[in-house]
């Protein structure tokens, strides 16, 4: 076994860890960087379309565009990389103290590590978390994400007809590939009265290329044995559940689940960081820091993004907090207040402040409205806008001196009419 020292050690080669690494060892501080795969990128490296950049770099750029520049970043700092690094469990021996514990091609490491950067992206939720019963057929059903791998890495055409089950984002952009590559798309079907997905991406992938969508409707099963042969869908009531007389059935050779995402956080869990059920990631301070001290969260792994620009964004915050962490022995002592979610805010983080430094909120709404206030009242905080969605992250920078001004020892991040 072998034995390393690191001030931070980040966990994840995405996009977040990258930009966490570069930061981090550009402060000086001595950094490992670990991922899994044989190559660093992260699910960018797969996203050959456009939508990437634009705050970070001020391009337009495609996803890897957007990784190279980064990894142009990374080759010309003093991170140790390590690929082909299974991390196998992390202990917590003091707040000064954690160990990493990894499984490498040469052999079982220990990271000691002073700080951790946790940014280990999110997984696809996939057929069995959705309630769709039916045959499971040997071939045709693919997560978005799979389908998007198998197109523009390995080339292959996954299928000829296909359906789309969720309209998110990356299962819109597939919708556009396989149209794009000849396929026909029958259908994407959503359950919500409304898409899931960024406005752009509902024009530019469904209704530019005339893929119908259906909203308020689900897959209730899928037909086939050896492959997909077709999938039933019906509408749903106003209770969530399908409505038996409105079936119909689609015709297909393969069904795709853009059902959304979910946080990694078995590492997290198992050595005791709070979780937000709303976010299914850690809670955090705005140091981007857990419930254990030194353990800081990034990217997807905290809460899912739309941007790439937000998850490097929160990458090199979480490495200025390990900075802070390891120069001054520790977090600050500080008075944390709570930020609660009030009328049409299904999440936000962080979830405390301090009011000692400039704050970025990042919240999602419950429902679509219009002509709208997101506001703080107890600090005097308020926004207006002409629409907020639950697919579009709200992005939202507070100064300190506003946050200084509450005298109730919370903040509670609102939506009201205007």
């Amino acid at each position: 076994m072998k034995t390393l020292l690191y001030d931070v050690v980040v966990i994840g080669g995405g996009p977040a860890g990258i930009a966490a690494a570069v930061k981090a060892s550009g402060f000086g501080l001595k950094t490992a960087l670990i991922e899994n795969r044989s190559v660093l990128g992260g699910i960018p490296l797969q996203c050959i379309h456009p939508g990437f950049g634009v705050h970070y770099f001020k391009e337009d750029l495609t996803g890897t565009e957007f990784i190279e520049r980064l990894l142009d970043k990374l080759r010309g700092s003093a991170v140790d990389v390590y690929t082909k690094t299974h991390v196998h469990s992390i202990e917590v021996l003091s707040h000064d103290e954690k160990i990493v514990n990894a499984v490498t091609r040469s052999g079982v490491h220990r990271f000691i590590a002073k700080t951790i950067v946790y940014a280990t992206g999110a997984r696809e939720r996939h057929i069995y978390e959705i309630n769709v019963v039916g045959d499971r057929p040997g071939a045709g059903v693919y997560t978005a994400g799979e389908a998007q791998a198998l197109m523009d890495i390995y080339g292959v055409l996954p299928g000829r007809e296909a359906v789309i089950i969720g309209s998110g984002d990356v299962g819109l952009i597939m919708a556009r590939r396989l149209a794009l590559e000849g396929a026909k798309v029958k259908a994407v079907i959503e359950m919500l009265p409304y898409p899931g997905g960024l406005t752009r991406n509902i024009v530019q992938c469904l209704y530019d290329f005339n893929i119908p969508l259906y909203l308020g409707h689900v897959v209730t099963r899928i037909i086939g044995r050896n492959r997909v042969e077709a999938v039933t869908v019906a509408k749903v009531g106003a209770d969530g559940k399908p409505l038996k007389d409105t079936e119909f059935k689609i015709d297909c050779d393969t069904v795709i689940v853009a059902a959304g995402l979910v946080p990694n956080m078995g590492l997290l869990e198992k050595i005791g960081v709070a979780v937000d059920p709303a976010t299914r990631g850690p809670i955090v301070n705005d140091l981007l820091e857990t419930s254990v001290p030194g353990v800081f969260a990034a990217g997807n792994a905290l809460v899912i993004n739309d941007l790439v620009d937000y998850v490097v964004e929160q990458g090199e915050l979480a490495a200025e907090s390990a900075r802070m962490f390891v120069e001054e022995d520790g977090s600050p002592s500080l008075q944390w207040l709570r930020v609660g979610k009030g009328r049409n805010i299904r999440l936000v983080v962080p979830h405390y402040v301090s009011g000692v430094r400039d704050v970025v909120l990042y919240a999602r709404v419950s429902q679509p409205e219009r002509n709208v206030y997101v506001s703080i009242p107890e600090i005097g905080y308020f926004l207006k806008l002409p629409e907020v969605k639950p697919a579009e992250m709200l992005r939202l920078w507070i100064p300190r001196r506003l946050i200084s001004k509450s005298k109730e020892g919370k903040l509670t991040l609102e939506v009201k009419p205007a």
